[in-house]
């Protein structure tokens, strides 16, 4: 009992200062970089990377993007960045994909391991930022409503998988995780997305369904990838900031991965509207 309260009382702490911040851009800022930092911190302590640089590359990185859309600068076309951060994002999640499914250990070679702190971790979280500004419009229920798909779609593939699962979805990985689980998380997520469409009025109910499925898939590839990552270091979690809970990457792997799909998803809402 004492364990689920802690457990309740860390996860409500993280939920409600997620929430708050997204009522204030400079706060969601402020909250989003010092998730990264500590998510950084996690990562590079999972596979054994040492120094300052992947920090300052984060910083520099999420700074400059912070500035992009808050200020339309001359400087450069941001569109023309955010187009090539978003083509190398993808580029690299799919690699990991690739090793996930083909590697026994992912490989982890010096330069790959900035590479995967630059365009996993990093380019993760300042599409979060983007995300709740897109367009250079701060638009927080867009992030909100990911959010919560995630968060219905884990809980829901907790619930289904427990009591119904039987075939494993990836038992190397992650023996838990079931196929049943895996489609119960998918219907949930499928069904929040609707009332999320209606009570947002931020995009229509068929984008919000693509969004969801994005979310489901890509969230649960983000979530076996930090998965295989910590097995390869072997420990549990990523992290002890959240008791009960685990690490701050634990809770935002699905979205940090799912992140520039849903950001492609969205330019592409734009390019057709």
């Amino acid at each position: 009992m004492k364990e689920l309260s802690i457990r309740a009382i860390s996860g409500a702490i993280y939920v409600l200062l997620l929430i708050g911040s997204l009522y204030f851009q400079t706060g969601l800022v402020i909250i989003l970089a010092l998730f990264g930092i500590i998510s950084l911190m996690e990562y590079s302590k999972l596979i054994k990377l040492k120094g300052y640089a992947q920090y300052v590359i984060f910083i520099i990185l999420y700074g400059l993007f912070w500035y992009i859309t808050l200020y339309k600068t001359t400087l450069f076309n941001s569109a023309e960045a955010i187009n090539i951060l978003l083509v190398v994002t993808i580029f690299v999640n799919l690699i990991l994909l690739k090793d996930l499914f083909t590697f026994k250990k992912i490989p982890l070679f010096e330069t790959k391991r900035y590479i995967t702190t630059t365009f996993y971790l990093s380019s993760g979280f300042v599409f979060l930022l983007l995300i709740a500004n897109f367009q250079n419009t701060f638009t927080p229920l867009l992030l909100l409503g990911a959010f919560i798909l995630v968060w219905i779609n884990d809980s829901s593939a907790y619930l289904v998988g427990k009591n119904f699962g039987k075939q494993k979805l990836f038992p190397r990985v992650s023996p838990k995780k079931t196929v049943e689980g895996f489609l119960g998380g998918l219907f949930f997520a499928l069904v929040a997305s609707y009332f999320i469409a209606k009570y947002t009025e931020t995009l229509n109910s068929t984008h919000w369904l693509i969004m969801a499925i994005i979310v489901s898939v890509f969230g649960t590839f983000g979530d076996l990838i930090e998965s295989k990552f910590k097995r390869q270091a072997e420990v549990k979690d990523s992290g002890v900031i959240m008791p009960g809970h685990g690490g701050l990457l634990d809770r935002l792997d699905s979205l940090i991965f799912a992140a520039p799909f849903i950001y492609l998803l969205l330019s592409i809402i734009n390019y057709v509207s």
